[in-house]
């Protein structure tokens, strides 16, 4: 026998048990690891078990799990998920923003043991003292970097070894599709739940609108608006302000969707307030102006056309605040615009509006609308135009109010054609009776 040779064979034999009993080790956790992420666990929770099995195997101090944003350019990875013993060890910006600049340049797994002496990473004093050693490995998604995963501080005597570089790719491998999945359905989610509060938005923004024309004798009255967007910054209404008397307005708010709809909102309130004031129409226009002023940013402005028809002297009485000149169509002379001065609601703190006033006569044909209608473009980048509107309505002047309000539409939607609806679409038709 030789005693030298067989301990030489039974710690050889003892290496290879240690080996084998490591690499169950690996498998074990790559399997656990796999299992939770083919789970229904959350996000949250399975980037946490991530962790957690890392720092367990790998035995390390802390660890974390880190997502980029290419949408931040000043700090692009965003930590979702830390675990550690030393809950007091963070990673220092100046050190955050230079390994996150690293990683995107190089791509590909870091390994440092003692950091301190490291010279990639500039370093300041007591910022980074709690820091000794360092492994970091990139989170790739069909070749796209999309994060990574740091861990810090191997309780090992070798420090960080080449085999934790490789098992914690491998983890990365396994969790980079995971984490997307996840992004795509949290995106998805939450796509929805703007869908349902778009949807939820419209409804409210709809009731806030006549639904339905009133009912004045000697008059056939229709309006109507189509939104570019689930919701837009256009409005109309009616506002009966006693038996003769009938309030009706047009208004486009600058920009489009939620934050139009909102402004379209409070401006429907300033204005309502007004009318059951039985403020004149100039009267109206500029108080509604302060209100904007004071509660809208300087980029944000309407265009108000507003009216009092009073439908016992067939007396019309108006201002404008910057909006399309309304069409009047007569049985005795051509189409004409009801031209007046005035400036958009909300850019001056306060201006003095002028009050015209017409006569309505029997037959007469009173057409707003919004610039969506005369704006329109079709694939040509041609507009519909004010004077293919005319057109249009002298072919129709003798239909119903209803009718001329959805022969115009349709008239427009022929114009366009396959083109989208790039603005809010609004109309109100008028028409005294013979």
């Amino acid at each position: 026998m030789n005693p030298g040779k067989d301990i030489i064979q039974i710690q050889k034999l003892q290496g290879e048990i240690n080996q084998l009993r490591r690499a169950v080790e690996e498998l074990s956790m790559l399997n656990e690891i796999a299992v939770a992420i083919s789970s229904t666990l959350s996000l949250d929770r399975i980037l946490g078990l991530i962790i957690q099995k890392c720092l367990k195997h790998l035995e390390v101090e802390q660890g974390a799990i880190m997502l980029l944003d290419e949408k931040t350019e000043e700090k692009p990875f965003q930590t979702v998920a830390r675990r550690g013993d030393t809950i007091s060890l963070q990673l220092p910006y100046r050190l955050d923003s230079q390994l996150s600049g690293w990683m995107l340049k190089n791509r590909k797994a870091l390994i440092i043991n003692g950091f301190q002496e490291d010279n990639r990473f500039l370093k300041r004093g007591k910022e980074t003292f709690s820091i000794q050693s360092l492994l970091v490995v990139p989170l790739k998604q069909k070749g796209r970097m999309i994060g990574l995963i740091a861990l810090f501080n191997s309780q090992s005597d070798l420090g960080f070894t080449q085999k934790d570089s490789r098992l914690l790719e491998i983890i990365a491998t396994q969790s980079a599709q995971v984490i997307e999945n996840a992004r795509l359905l949290e995106e998805e989610q939450a796509l929805i739940r703007m869908q349902e509060e778009m949807r939820l938005a419209y409804e409210i923004q709809m009731n806030l609108l006549p639904t339905q024309a009133p009912v004045v004798d000697g008059y056939d009255i229709a309006g109507k608006s189509i939104p570019a967007k689930d919701v837009g910054g256009d409005y109309f209404d009616f506002i009966p302000m006693n038996n003769h008397q009938l309030a009706f307005c047009l208004g486009d708010v600058s920009g489009k969707g939620m934050p139009a709809a909102l402004l379209m909102a409070n401006l429907q309130a300033a204005i309502r307030s007004q009318t059951l004031l039985n403020v004149s129409s100039s009267a109206c226009l500029e108080h509604s102006n302060l209100h904007m002023f004071q509660n809208s940013g300087p980029e944000k402005f309407a265009t108000l056309f507003y009216g009092i028809l009073d439908v016992k002297s067939h007396q019309l009485r108006y201002s404008n605040a910057g909006h399309n000149y309304p069409i009047l169509f007569t049985s005795e002379k051509s189409p004409f615009c009801l031209e007046s001065d005035g400036i958009v609601l909300g850019c001056l703190e306060s201006f003095c509006f002028h009050e015209e006033q017409i006569s309505l006569s029997p037959g007469n044909l009173f057409i707003l609308y919004s610039d969506g209608i005369t704006e329109a473009f079709n694939s040509r980048e041609e507009e519909f135009g004010e004077e293919k509107l005319i057109e249009v309505i002298e072919e129709i002047r003798e239909d119903s109010a209803q009718n001329i309000l959805e022969k115009i539409l349709h008239a427009v939607r022929l114009h366009t054609g396959d083109s989208t609806q790039d603005d809010d679409i609004t109309l109100v038709v008028i028409k005294r009776n013979i």
